[in-house]
Parts: C-alpha cells; structure tokens; sequence
C-alpha cells in the first residue's frame, strides 16, 4: 500500500465516523415547570406542581435564656406549652419549630390543614411534640389543636410568660366546628378530649366549648363556656379587647367557674380544685395588659393577673425587631401567692405567702 492509498482510505474512515455522530438525536429538553406563587390564602404560598394545592412553609428558631424561679420555666400559651424547672440558675433552650399550611378550593368549601412540629434542646436534653395536625373543610375542623377555650377568645396578651394565673389548658384532639355570621359574628363548637392525667376524657361523652364573638375595627368582646365531661363542672371567659389607637391595644378577660366535684387531691396542690379547664385558683380570675408600639421595631407588653386563691402574676417585655426577621424580648416576670397552704400552688412557687422574680432574653428568627 502506497501513502496514497493509505491516506485516501483514512479520510474514508472519517468520513464514515463523522456520520454516524451526525445520526445521533439529542433530545430537547423538556420546558421545567417552575412553581407558581399561590396568592389565595395569602403571602408565602405557592401551588405544589401538577396539583391544585397551595402550600406554604414557615416556622421559626429561637434561643431562651432565663434565670431566677417566675423566669425559669415557660408560659404555657401556644408559643411554649411548657413548665420548667424552678432551681436557681441559668436555664437555655433552643428550638427548631416548622409549621406548614395548605389551602384548595372544593365544591364543599375550602379545604385546609395546618402542622406544627417543636424539636427543643433545653438544658441538656432533647424533646420534639407535635402541637397542631388538623385538617379543616369549611367550618368542620378535626385532629389535633389546642382548645377553643384558649384559642377562640385569645391568649393572655403578648408577654413569654402569660399563665403565672393559668386560664385554661390547651392540647387537645378537637371535633369543632367554626361559623362565620358576617358583619363581625362569629361563633364555635367544639367537642374535645382533653389530655394529661386527669384532663383526658374517661367515657364516650366529650367535653364540650362554645363560643361566640363580636369584631369591628375598634376591637372586639367575646364569651366561651365549657363544660369538663370529666368532673361534671361549667368554666367561662368573657373578654374585650379594644384598639385605642395606632400605637396601644388593651385587653381585659375574666373567668369563672364551678368547683363542687373539685378537690385538692385531684391536682395534688391547694388553693382549690381544679380541671382541664379552670385551672385558676378559686372560682374566679381576671386577666388584663396590653401593647405599647415605641414604633415600627420596638414595642412594650404588659400583663397582670389575679385570681380568688390570691396567687398574682405580673409579667412585662420589651420586644425589638433587630432586622425583618429577627426579634429580641427581654422580660421580667414576679409572682406571688398570699395564701398559707403546704407543698406548691401551680405556678411553682413555694406555698405559704411566698413570691418568686425570674427573666427572659428571646432571640427569634421567623421565615
């Protein structure tokens, strides 16, 4: 073979590679479907790809520091739902919370869930709780929720530690339904289980809540009774919440509630019975504060409480928002009993006229 031959027969065989290459396809790429902002249910949502279901996803990461006995343990409203320790020293906590709602339209109405999940690191030792998993179409609500009792009238203002005087407990599995009249009418019913060692149901008959409520700009005034299927006894709240101006919102809640199958020995504590809801000392309670807004970052919270067992709870916060996003409370919180009985009353203050001062330092960053 001569190197003209040799050189021809080479092109030849590129020639021949070069086409086969060619006859290869690539396939295009198929056009991705980016999510789709969902602005039905408000912001943050958007639509799952290839449903009609709207999603949104937040939660918040926070670091406690408290120190002294009213400070060293958490209010048990719906941001916390904890009692602590009352040793003197530091007590921290870090928590991971995730929430995450859903919204999508039927024939039925309006088809919701909400999830809220804690994961705590406190003082050594590791916890999670699943506090809310319920689903909700239309009025109807069902699964895991707190009680209409607390969430229906409001929570005690906006303080850390709003239950040194307790108004209600809060867990609770809920069969409930929700009815909006219009014009500021509103109203609930709710049949719940309850939870705890005494506070969970022991027959088929649930408790029972009810409630109903007025809303205008101005504020609003609202009533809730239930009845404690467990010990045969009735508990109510009636509250007026008013917005004085831009800048100061105020608040005033009362209860009151039956004790006669109550007895010190249900709770092991003094200061008078007390079930799954009126867990105040005595036959009544009353409640009241409210918000101070310096301006857009800076706002100032108060709450005092007294109850007919004499104990007294005061707690006040100064709440900034660093940057959007991240906000820091300090808080100084001091309770007090005036009644001479033995063991502890159920803020955890030594009994026997006793008065107890702790704190807060929150930091807080929502998404």
């Amino acid at each position: 073979m001569n190197i003209k031959s040799f050189l021809l027969g080479s092109a030849a065989a590129l020639l021949a590679v070069s086409g086969a290459r060619a006859a290869v396809v690539v396939a295009e790429p198929e056009p991705a479907e980016y999510v789709k902002t969902c602005d039905v249910y408000g912001a943050g949502y958007f639509y799952i790809p290839g449903t009609e279901t709207c999603l949104r996803i937040g939660g918040y990461i926070r670091w406690d520091a408290s120190a002294g006995q009213a400070g060293s343990f958490d209010g048990r409203r719906a941001v916390d739902h904890e009692d602590g320790s009352i040793n003197d020293t530091w007590h921290k906590k870090a928590r991971f919370n995730l929430k995450t709602w859903t919204g999508q339209e039927t024939e039925l109405g309006t088809l919701k869930t909400y999830t809220e999940t804690r994961f705590n690191y406190s003082d050594g030792g590791n916890s999670s709780s699943l506090n809310f998993a319920w689903i909700q179409l239309g009025g109807l609500r069902v699964g895991k929720d707190e009680s209409a009792f607390d969430t229906f009238i409001g929570y005690a203002g906006n303080v850390i530690n709003d239950t040194l005087v307790p108004y209600g407990d809060f867990d609770t599995n809920v069969v409930q339904y929700y009815f909006d009249a219009g014009n500021g009418f509103s109203a609930v019913i709710s049949l719940e289980e309850g939870s705890g060692t005494v506070g969970t149901i022991d027959s088929y008959v649930p408790h029972v809540v009810g409630g109903l409520k007025y809303t205008q700009g101005w504020g609003a005034i609202a009533g809730v009774v239930a009845y404690d299927a467990n010990y045969e006894e009735v508990a109510g709240k009636v509250r007026l919440d008013v917005n004085a101006t831009d800048a100061i919102s105020l608040f005033i809640m009362a209860g009151y509630g039956t004790d006669d199958n109550l007895t010190d020995a249900t709770w092991a504590i003094p200061a008078g019975g007390r079930g799954f809801y009126k867990q105040w000392g005595g036959n009544w309670a009353v409640w009241g504060g409210g918000t101070y807004k310096f301006n857009e970052k800076t706002a100032f919270n108060l709450q005092v409480s007294y109850d007919e067992a004499k104990e007294f709870g005061l707690a006040a916060n100064v709440a900034y928002k660093i940057v959007p996003g991240l906000t820091i409370t300090a808080e100084v919180d001091w309770a007090h009993n005036d009644h001479d009985s033995n063991g502890y009353n159920w803020t955890g203050i030594p009994a026997g006229k006793s008065s107890a001062v702790g704190g807060f330092l929150r930091f807080q960053r929502s998404f």
